[in-house]
């Protein structure tokens, strides 16, 4: 069966976006299941890429289950179910629960640290802000090590040493969190949404403080309920 597959290349991800074209075709079902693909040099040719390249697409493929490869026969198709779906749903579905809870934690240790701050706390929230900056790119686990102490710091405002003890038991799943909007996928909260917290709490109103939390977490769980609705 000749197959024209239709999907410009681009020449600085050959072996990825060849990757992509052939799972394309193959979760459209353009091969049935059992069905032998067209040889090394046939996909080469639709693709316009090298065999090199064609060899180390069938190598990720057989690996991720699509495909099998038969000595002396050829390379054949072994399901046609887009099988990271499930796991990206499932982690999707983690991170919806991680962050949950996350909010949970933080919208009460705000409202506690509206009542409890000193002057001290507040200049030090600021001083943490300043020092964290926005995520441009680069060093990941620096930045998520300078977001997390400024969380740290507001749970340590509310003056509860349980609720402080529960962020730190959980400190890896935040750190988890925080390192997911640093991808393309789900937004990061930026520095006015961090200063918001800061000024609600300095204001001493409870109610204002945890609002602003909300308010910091609400695009994150938006934008991971849509990607768990598509």
């Amino acid at each position: 069966m000749t197959v024209k597959i239709m999907r410009a290349l681009v020449k600085t991800t050959l072996a990825d976006t060849a990757v992509e074209a052939i799972r394309s075709e193959i979760t459209a079902r353009r091969w049935a299941v059992g069905e032998k693909l067209p040889n090394e040099a046939s996909l080469s040719e639709m693709l316009s890429v090298s065999r090199g390249t064609i060899r180390e697409a069938v190598r990720v493929l057989v690996s991720q289950g699509y495909l099998e490869t038969r000595q002396g026969s050829g390379t054949y198709v072994r399901s046609t179910t887009d099988l990271g779906r499930p796991l990206d749903m499932a982690r999707r579905a983690g991170l919806r629960d991680q962050f949950e809870a996350r909010l949970a934690l933080e919208v009460e240790a705000a409202r506690l640290a509206a009542l409890r701050h000193t002057p001290d706390v507040i200049s030090n929230l600021r001083a943490l802000l300043t020092v964290r900056g926005n995520y441009g790119g680069g060093d990941k686990g620096a930045f998520i090590e300078r977001d997390l102490a400024f969380h740290k710091t507001v749970i340590a405002a509310s003056q509860n040493s349980a609720m402080v003890q529960l962020y730190d038991f959980f400190s890896l799943s935040i750190a988890d969190t925080i390192e997911a909007t640093l991808g393309a996928e789900i937004p990061e909260p930026d520095m006015s949404a961090h200063v918001a917290i800061v000024d609600a709490i300095e204001s001493g109103d409870p109610e204002a403080a945890g609002a602003a939390v909300r308010r910091f977490m609400a695009p994150v769980i938006a934008t991971l309920d849509r990607l768990l609705m598509s």
